[in-house]
């Protein structure tokens, strides 16, 4: 994947966009699709930004649905590229995604999207705030040595206006239904993809086992869905302990 290097926004330019948004989402939104323009070569690339303050996710914003879908999968299993780069501040390159080791059940979880590389970047922010530049390609191997810097060039060109907007914005709350129903569709997608992993079985068939399983127990999908995660952490937990 051959990145394009001629246009590179300006501090002018990064600056008009942090003006121009009435809020960090708007902010947020504008810098991952500079982003993906910017380092978009002959194949598409598609970015998100994820952003988290004071250890709670913040604002995700990305520059096409799949990117978006791609996020919110890690943030429902907690664990992933880029939540990897983000929090332990290194670059993060998975060549093949279905055939990497370290997150088999966030590639369970996405492998209908078609992606099939990510590189993940920290961006370099503020104390109490934490970010980074996702990238996702569907091809295998799509980020080469000159791909990776392009993106750490990136990233620090982009850091100063992110740690600027930051400041300017503070954290934006999301009404509490939309946080519970966010959470909930979370919580059901993380187990859904469990299902599917223990019964290799489709997404359809996956929901109508938890949709079974609620009717029998008379309690609600999301509890279910809680359930399931609940034991499969103490199955871990118990298998690292032996």
């Amino acid at each position: 994947m051959a990145p394009e290097t001629d246009d590179a926004p300006t501090a002018e330019q990064l600056q008009d966009l942090l003006l121009d948004s009435p809020g960090f989402t708007e902010f947020l939104l504008g810098l991952t699709t500079i982003s993906a323009s910017r380092l978009g070569g002959r194949d598409p690339m598609l970015c998100a930004i994820t952003v988290e303050r004071n250890g709670s996710p913040a604002t995700v914003a990305s520059s096409g649905e799949e990117a978006l879908r791609m996020d919110e999968k890690q943030y429902a299993f907690d664990d992933g590229p880029c939540l990897t780069a983000l929090r332990e501040q290194h670059t993060v390159l998975v060549p093949d995604l279905l055939n990497d080791s370290r997150w088999e059940r966030y590639a369970q979880a996405v492998s209908g999207e078609g992606i099939r590389s990510v590189l993940a970047v920290p961006i370099r922010t503020d104390l109490g705030a934490a970010a980074a530049l996702n990238c996702y390609a569907r091809s295998t191997d799509a980020f080469d040595a000159a791909t990776i810097a392009s993106v750490e060039e990136h990233t620090d060109s982009i850091s100063r206006i992110l740690r600027l907007a930051l400041r300017v914005h503070p954290a934006e709350i999301y009404p509490e239904h939309l946080r519970s129903a966010l959470k909930s569709r979370a919580v059901i997608d993380a187990a859904v993809s469990l299902v599917m992993l223990q019964n290799r079985c489709s997404r359809d068939q996956a929901m109508e086992l938890l949709h079974l399983a609620a009717r029998a127990s008379d309690n609600k999908l999301h509890t279910i869905a809680a359930d399931i995660r609940t034991s499969r952490r103490q199955g871990l937990t118990a298998t690292r302990e032996e």
